[in-house]
This record gives C-alpha cells, structure tokens and sequence, in this order.
C-alpha cells in the first residue's frame, strides 16, 4: 500500500525462504532442507505457513510452539532479469525490512540494515549484471539479537517478557497484554528497483497554513541528481489545481538540493473534522526536471492550548480556531503479521469510527507508523490522527547507533505524513516518561540516558524545522510543566488504569481529568470469534487455551474482580462471556460519561482500544475478526454528538444552577446535556420515575437550553429523582421532539445484581427482510442493555443497533445482515440482555 513513484519496478517474484540457522523442529529442518516459496511483501511466518509446515499461528496454543521461527535468522533469495536502459542511476530501494538484514546483490554486501521504521535507498548500477541477477535479504534472529543487544549494552527496564527495546523493530511483536509473540522477520514492505536520471525528487512536505481567506502551501522540495554533479540550477515547480490552477515556481540553485515553493490559493475552503465541517482536499503537483511528486493536502490549522488556567493545565484540541472535543479511540496495528493489513481492514476500521461518533485515532507507539492509506482514508472522513513516535513502556538508549537510527526514522516518517491534513498531533512517547518516574527504573537505570533526550531534544527539534505546523506532546500522559507528576489528573493528558489493575469502575468518576488518553476495561471477542481458536474441552474461562488468548496479567482474574457488585455471577462459559462483555461496555459507558459531563473542564478521551491484532481476550471495542462487541455500541451512545447523562452533583457544582426556580440541594442528582454540535439546542425533556412493568410513579417537565459546542446542567426534582424502592424502579429522562439528536438518559437505583429485574423481560418476533433478518423486540417489562449476538448463528453476521434499553411496552427494530438461510427465529434465539443473567 506504499505510494510507490510510476519508474519504480517491484521485485516481488521468485522469492525463497531458506533458514540459516536456529533451533529448527526436525520436521521443519528435512522441508527447509530446500528453499520453500516466499510472498514479498511479507514475513516467514506466514511463508511457513503457506508451505504447510507450520499451523495457524492464531489457533489453540501454537504461539508456544512456534517461538522458534523468532530464534532463527532467515534468507530470502530471488533472481530477476535486468537490461541497463537509458537511465542514469539504478536505485536498490527498500521500503521496510524487518529488521536486521543484509542486503546482497549478485553476492556483494550492498548495506545492513537496523530499522524496520525507515526505508533505504542504495546505487546499485555498479553492481547490477545484464541478465540475470540475484538478491539476497539475510534477517538476523530478532530474539537473540535484542537479547544479545541488552547483554553486550546494558538491560533497560521494559514491560513484557522479551528484550525488544534494543532494536528499532515494532515492539507489540514481542508480545503485549493483547498481542501474540510473533516476532520474525521479512521484508514487509515492497523492495524493488527505480531506474532514474538528472533530477529525481527525494522529498516534499506540502506545509499549510491559513491567511484570512487564503490558503497558503508551503512546498519544501528536496531534489536529488543522477551524475553527483551539483554545479547546475533545478527548476521546480509546484502545482496546485484548484478552480483557477495555481502555479509557482523555485530554483535549486547549484550547489544545494533545496528549495522552498510558496502557492497561495485565494478562497480556500477550509479542510475540518467529521462534524465541524467538510473535508475538502487540495492536489498538488511537484516537478523538477523529469522527477515528479503528487500528493494533496487540507488548508486548516492546528493548536493545542495547554496554558496554566485556574484549575490546572488544559489539553484543548483547536483546528481553524475551533476547539474540537475529542472522541477518540486508541490504534494498535489491525494484524499481528503486518503485510495482511489490507485496505479492507483500514475501510471498516474508519467506517468503525465514523458509525461509532468517533472523530480521533491514536496510533500508540508501540506499533508502527502507519500507511499513508490509513491517512488517506482519514483525511477523506475527517477522523483527526495522533501519531505517537515509537516509543513504548520502556527505557531507550541514546548511543550514537541508535540516536542515528532514531533521527532517521523521525525525519522520514514527519516528511511522509507531511501532506495529512487529518495528522494534528505527534507524540514523543508511550508511558515512558511516567514509567521513569514511577516504575522503579532509577536504580535500575544507575544514571544511564533512558530516551528523554528524543522527547525533549530531538523530536520538537525535528518538529520545528521539517514542520511546525502540528502540535507536539512529549509523552502521554503529560503534564506540560516543571516538577509536576506525568500523571496529574489537573493538568494536561492523563491514562487511568487503577480502575481495570485493582479498582471498581464507579472509580472513574473521582477522577476529574483535563484529558484522558488512555483508559480501558477488558473483555472476550465475539463469541464466534472465541471459539475459532479456542477449542477447550469443556470451554472454561481459565481453560488451557483460553490462557493462551489473554495476554494481560491476572486478566480473567480481572474480569471477575470488575463484574463484582454490579452483575450477578455468571452460571456457565456462555453467561461469563456474555457478562464479561457487558460489564466491559457498562464500566467504559460509565467512565466517558462522566468524562463528558465535565466539559469543558474535559476537553476529551481516548479509549484504549479500538481494534485488535489476533484474536483475543482485549479492551478492543471492535474484536479481530470484524465484529462490534457491545462496547463498541456503548461507546457509540455514549460519544454521541448530544448526549443527555444523569450525574451525581455536589453542592459546589451545581450551585449556580436552577430548577423552575429552585436552589439545587447540597447533593442532586442532574441531567447533564453535552451539545457537541454547531447548533445550540433549546427544547423540553419529560423525566419519569416509574416501576419496571411501567407504572408511572412521578413525572416532570424540564426546560433546558444547551449552547453550541456546550453543556447544560438541568437538576431533576426530588420527587422524580427519589426512589420509593430503589430495586423495583427506573428514572427516564426522554427528550419531547424526536429531532432532538438526544438518546433517553436512564438513572438506576441500583446495580443489576441487586435489580429486581424480569429475566424474560421481552417478546421477539423474527422475519426474512432485506439482506438478512427483521427483529422486532418488544419489552414487557424494563429492560436493560440487550443484544443480538448474531454471529452465533452466523459468523458473518452484523447488527443495525446494540446495548438497547426499554421501559415497558416500548419496541425497537434491529435488523440483522446476513447471508445464512437459516430460521430466522435462529437470531432471536441469541438476544441477551442484563436481566437474563438474573434467571
């Protein structure tokens, strides 16, 4: 998916996979006697695969057996056929290679390579034969090496059980408390041949900024010759079609290889996020002699006020001018084996943010920097990105070798992402700067660099020169100021993980963060997806293989810790996954509206994580195999644009507050209504007190007006808001107009394990419909968070609506898209809901 230029020529046939050496399994060495076939782009596991000689890395426990193919160094080998041509220079061009290799051409050493993060480019035309020639990549063993690295160097504190921070190689590969131990080797990106002469253009970043209505591009060409010969001037030109083309042209004049190109376009229109406008975007063209470039960009600009205010240090998100509230969601790489990550999976992961009210993704920085079809993809929806730089839960060396590699990657990747104008924050680090202070790393470190010289020093000075035009944040969590903790709820970014390692969820809400970029609560994938590559005899939560697929410490422990006081104890395997899910969707629904109760005190969340990269026990809200978990649906409602929340107020909250006149008692309970949205909203909401079989008990009118973008706090009466039997009743906050953009707000006396719910509280009837399956549920008594887990009948099925709740007699249609041409009575059979775990 590389944006690779029209002369390049991929040599991506013919490829064989030999090992070189490691502790090969006798099977594997009698077929590895012989080279077996190998896809470039790729990776030796899925060669291995291919052949047959290994299984499904995913499935039942073979990680463990498979932890050889990371203790074996790899040859890939192939021939291909060459004619000299007219061109001046032949380039070798790797655009990633995983991750220490030497690369051979016709049995010369052309480089050895150390950084999978970065690609190479070599002149090659000295030692290319017309006819036949052949390429080598020799991967080094990437667990003994780290391992070696560490001992030869010094260990350094990480997570995890493997050394992977001695290596500029993705670090999840190693394994993580939701990743497979995958780590191999490959050439994961395309490898190949570019024939050029005279000029080649090595580089542009299409810079933007905003001039009143003008926008204005700032083109910084980096060019390259053929002969070496830099006594000669370069013409560059930059195109930008718009309505009117604009052209501009600079000079490299002899003797440098730089030029600045300034097009301005009058009446641009401004590039937005999702929800605060359109996404326009802007082509723009490069020449320089025969070389070329093509790219787009967005005009808009990018702030991010972190000032000291009275209560701390905000973390506000502002594009043209506007503070954008952030719902966002952290990105992990979408597969473990990185080449199988297709556009595909890029379109349902944005179509996952955009259906989910998403409008930010957080590439965490122990993955890798993501494809520019990824940010296409989010420059065309408008889902903001924030691009962490790959540092992740450990100490780095600042040594010559790897400060080297590191100020290569970091130079590449700031000038590829360039052009995106969806790219609005980079980030220096991943939890290490609070790892140094409270992880216990300083004895341990005995006065070594552990990376802050990249997060302080090298990064914003990287930033400054190749593009000050996107925000930079050292870490997360951050505190931007002297002497304060990394972690500090008051100021700044903040990750909130004591809540899923020791505490209840309702903890959550003694936290009054400026910004939460990183909180989390776990559970199982689908059921279908489980039980893929699950197969325990009989199925147990901590059944040998379903240890396997959760990575995270005591994680099952966990789960049980986390559903305790608010769901009863499961009775079976079906009943932990279904409670085990719901519990996660419940805790995070609780967690983000409260975050989004605060605003603006809150400017914004990300939730730790979106997606998956195998199948997995994880706090993803979208599991491997594509499916929705209920958190994805509460997620969903709970980052809707308007959002109408009950909420506990203290006295100091809501004293300015009103209801129909009246001065909020010390401690109320409050409708708080979020307008994440252009227009203000004035309306009536009708709250109700009633029973679960729906006798209305008490009633009240509220007026409210909520301002654009603001938050409006009603109080509810005493009277509505006071159960008479806390087990027995439900408080409903509805909004009078159907057009409102409001979902009804519910407020429980109780958790569900102390509920007196109807176990069957609903009447489904099930009919054939358009691409799949009609169900009409209706509720006979109230009914809290129902699914349909549809891809127990079919693992390819999905869902219009999930985690639905119904005072009695209400209905809601959910339609099912299938392909089976089973019953569809089948589909109504897998509807759950909190009150059959009752039953």
């Amino acid at each position: 998916m590389t944006h690779l230029p029209p002369s390049f020529r991929p040599l991506h046939e013919n490829w064989t996979l030999t090992a070189v050496d490691g502790p090969l399994p006798d099977t594997v060495a009698a077929a590895l006697a012989d080279a077996i076939p190998a896809t470039v782009p790729g990776e030796a596991h899925l060669d291995l695969l291919a052949a047959g000689l290994i299984a499904d890395p995913f499935d039942g426990d073979n990680e463990a057996a498979q932890q050889w193919i990371g203790d074996t160094s790899w040859r890939f080998a192939t021939t291909f056929e060459w004619v000299p041509g007219d061109a001046e220079r032949h380039d070798l061009v790797a655009h990633g290679l995983d991750t220490v290799a030497t690369v051979e051409l016709n049995g010369v050493v052309v480089a050895t390579t150390q950084n999978m993060h970065r690609s190479y480019r070599w002149d090659v035309r000295e030692l290319l034969r017309e006819g036949s020639n052949t390429l080598t990549v020799t991967c080094a063993a990437p667990v003994p090496e780290a391992l070696a690295r560490a001992e030869r160097d010094g260990v350094l504190p990480r997570t995890n059980h493997h050394e992977y921070n001695q290596l500029r190689k993705m670090a999840c590969s190693f394994g993580w408390d939701w990743g497979i131990d995958v780590a191999g080797a490959g050439i994961w990106k395309p490898i190949g041949l570019e024939p050029w002469s005279a000029v080649r253009v090595a580089s542009v970043r299409p810079l933007v900024d905003v001039d009143g209505a003008t926008g204005v591009l700032t083109a910084h060409v980096e060019i390259e010759r053929a002969s070496g010969d830099d006594d000669v001037p370069v013409t560059v030109t930059v195109t930008s079609p718009t309505d009117d083309v604009t052209v501009a042209e600079g000079v490299v004049p002899a003797g440098v290889t730089t030029t600045v190109v300034e097009v301005r376009v009058p009446d641009a229109d401004l590039w937005w996020p999702v929800g605060h406008g359109a996404q326009p975007l802007y082509g723009v063209d490069v020449s320089a002699g025969p070389g070329s470039w093509t790219g787009r960009v967005g005009f808009r600009t990018v702030n991010v006020d972190t000032a000291d205010d009275e209560a701390g240090a905000p973390f506000a998100l502002q594009v043209n001018g506007q503070t954008v509230l952030v719902r966002g969601v952290n990105w992990i790489p979408d597969h473990a084996f990185l080449t199988r990550v297709t556009r595909d999976r890029y379109e349902r992961a944005i179509a996952d943010a955009l259906d989910g009210n998403i409008n930010l993704l957080r590439v965490w920085g122990g993955g890798i920097y993501e494809d520019d079809e990824l940010y296409d993809l989010a420059d065309e929806a408008g889902i903001l990105m924030w691009q962490d730089f790959l540092f992740a839960c450990a100490a780095y060396s600042e040594d010559a070798a790897m400060w080297a590699e590191v100020e290569a990657e970091a130079r590449e990747n700031i000038t590829r992402l360039s052009p995106h104008p969806a790219l609005v924050i980079w980030n220096g680090n991943n939890e290490n700067t609070w790892g140094r202070v409270d992880w216990g790393w300083g004895d341990r470190l005995a006065g070594r660099p552990w990376g802050d010289g990249y997060y302080t020093g090298l990064f914003p000075a990287l930033l400054a020169d190749l593009d000050p035009t996107r925000f930079y944040s050292p870490a997360s969590p951050f505190s931007f100021g002297d002497y304060r903790h990394p972690n500090d709820d008051r100021f700044g970014t903040m990750h909130v993980w004591d809540v899923w390692n020791r505490a209840d969820y309702t903890v959550y809400r003694d936290y009054r963060p400026r910004f939460v970029s990183e909180f989390g609560f776990q559970a199982p994938p689908a059921w279908s997806t489980l039980t893929r590559v699950v197969h325990d005899e009989p199925m147990d939560p901590f059944g040998h293989e379903m240890l396997v697929h959760q990575k995270a410490h005591l994680g099952n422990k966990k789960l049980e810790r986390g559903w305790q006081g608010h769901l009863p104890d499961p009775r079976g395997i079906e009943d932990w996954h279904w409670a085990t899910q719901l519990n996660q969707a419940q805790a995070v629904r609780f967690g983000i509206e409260h975050w989004r109760s605060l605003t603006p005190h809150n400017t914004g969340t990300i939730l730790w994580q979106l997606n998956d990269n195998w199948p997995v026990v994880s706090w993803a809200a979208v599991d491997h195999d594509g499916h929705r978990k209920p958190l994805w649906h509460a997620v969903r409602a709970a980052y809707a644009p308007r959002l109408a929340t009950i909420q506990p107020r203290a006295s100091q909250d809501a004293e300015d507050n009103t209801w129909q006149g009246l001065v909020p008692e010390a401690d109320s309970t409050t409708l708080v209504l979020v307008n994440d949205t252009a227009s203000p909203f004035t309306g009536t909401f009708t709250a109700t007190r009633q029973t679960f079989d729906g006798a209305v008990l008490a009633t009240a009118t509220l007026s409210a007006q909520v301002p654009a973008r603001g938050t409006a706090d009603v109080m509810l009466p005493t009277h509505v808001a006071t159960f008479d039997d806390a087990l027995r009743e439900v408080v409903v906050v509805t909004p009078d107009t159907a057009d409102s953009g409001f979902a009804p707000a519910f407020l429980d006396g109780a958790d569900v394990v102390e509920q007196r719910l109807d176990p069957a509280p609903v009447k489904v009837t099930a009919a054939v419909a358009d691409s799949g399956v009609a169900l009409t549920i209706t509720a006979t008594s109230y009914v809290r968070d129902l699914m349909v887990l549809a891809d127990k009948v079919d693992p390819a099925a999905h869902v219009t609506s999930g985690l639905v709740s119904l005072t009695a007699g209400q209905s809601v249609a959910i339609h099912v898209t299938t392909g089976s041409d089973v019953d569809p009575a089948a589909f109504a059979g897998t509807l759950r809901c909190a009150n059959d775990l009752l039953g």
